[in-house]
């Protein structure tokens, strides 16, 4: 009997003969996640403590990326430290999206001190207010880099990010914690181009050294950086120069997070647990992506979720579109914001048969051509139709490795 958790506290117990979990190294997330934020910058790889490098006047503007795990917990250990270093409270902004699945965006300076968080100062990035955006450069073809007013204004910018598969979509390095998460509405929906899930292509690179080098226009040498835990928590914590985090924060990302394919299952049986900033439709993408390595041509592919957002606009026409080809296309075209994560799904759904265990009602589900999983007993009797089963835990992170 093996045991996969899934969502904020469920979990399966699959009896079958035939299932084995993914080989991959064990891991133990971090009890205290704002005392290792604290240790990493008081002695940041390869650069000076923030005492050193900042003064009591400095703007400080911290870039936070989607998707960190326990961010209110890491921003407000940031903050503290930033406190400590001797940066003013009214000097400190934390600068963050508001393009939340559900809706509902956590306050991440929610757990700073209440006399310290009225000081610090919380911007939501609206790529399409011009007001909020400043010329930086151009680019190599003469177009303009827009970026963050905030950020082109600061005297430092720290981005706060978690590492992912280099070939995880929307992920284009540690950077992108800076750009184009805040840039403008046209380099934002020209990141959404299907070419970047080209896994190995060229378009993926220039998009990766465009991300870096408007990080270097910028000025960002310090970056504090996560290693997920998988269930939303973190397994470690990286500050530091941004190169050595980089460099060092893959490492222990690979090691961590790499899976051999040893062969393929008729059914691969793949988890998102944790809150609800796990249970997503990007993460429902990268899932369906991994969870293909494993699985036979022509199996199937059963997801375990909690995930109960509302399809976005390329999602929704996927769904009410009869040719599936052609939707594919009609998102390529116009990029709306989840456009990655539907032709993702669209890209499983044409070679394996998709089930779904979710939040979702039942008939969203079938419009999408997968099908419905209603309770733990249904995916139960699933796994007993296969002679061969794979499960992944934490799937949307996971490197696919094939055995030589």
């Amino acid at each position: 009997m093996a045991l996969l958790r899934y969502g904020i506290n469920s979990s399966l117990e699959i009896e079958s003969s035939s299932a084995i979990t993914a080989d991959g190294p064990q891991w133990s997330s971090l009890a205290e996640p704002d005392e290792a934020v604290s240790a990493a910058l008081d002695e940041p790889i390869d650069y000076p403590p923030l005492a050193k490098c900042t003064t009591p006047g400095d703007r400080v503007v911290l870039a936070l990326d989607r998707g960190v795990p326990q961010a209110a917990e890491v921003t407000a250990a940031v903050v503290h430290a930033l406190l400590r270093a001797g940066v003013g409270g009214d000097g400190i902004s934390v600068l963050t999206s508001d393009d939340n699945e559900d809706g509902a965006a956590e306050d991440p300076c929610r757990l700073v001190e209440a006399g310290q968080r009225e000081q610090i100062r919380v911007i939501v990035h609206d790529p399409a207010d011009r007001r909020q955006l400043a010329y930086l450069a151009a680019d190599s073809s003469g177009e303009a880099i827009l970026v963050s007013r905030a950020l082109h204004d600061a005297d430092m910018v720290l981005p706060i990010g978690c590492f992912h598969d280099e070939r995880a979509a929307g992920y284009f390095g540690i950077h992108g914690a800076v750009y184009p998460a805040f840039s403008d509405a046209k380099t934002i929906q020209r990141f959404r181009g299907l070419g970047s899930l080209d896994q190995s292509g060229e378009r993926r690179r220039e998009l990766t050294e465009q991300v870096d080098n408007v990080a270097w226009l910028l000025g960002v040498n310090l970056t504090v950086q996560v290693i997920p835990a998988g269930g939303g928590r973190i397994m470690r914590v990286l500050a530091g120069e941004s190169d050595s985090v980089r460099r060092r924060g893959r490492e222990l990302y690979d090691s961590l997070w790499s899976k051999k394919v040893s062969g393929r299952a008729g059914l691969v049986v793949a988890a998102i647990e944790g809150p609800a900033a796990e249970q997503t439709w990007e993460n429902l993408g990268r899932v369906l992506r991994t969870a293909g390595n494993f699985t036979e041509e022509g199996g199937a592919i059963a997801v375990c979720c909690d995930l109960s957002a509302r399809p976005g606009p390329a999602v929704r026409h996927l769904a009410g579109e009869p040719s599936r080809a052609k939707a594919v296309r009609h998102i390529g075209r116009h990029r709306p914001p989840d456009a990655l994560p539907a032709a993702q799904i669209a890209a499983a759904l044409d070679r394996n048969k998709v089930y779904l265990l979710s939040r979702l009602e039942p008939a969203a589900v079938e419009e999408l051509d997968m099908v419905p999983l209603e309770n733990s007993a249904q995916l139960s009797r699933l796994v007993q139709q296969y002679s061969s089963c794979t499960l992944l835990a934490d799937a949307q992170y996971i490197i696919p490795i094939a055995e030589q």
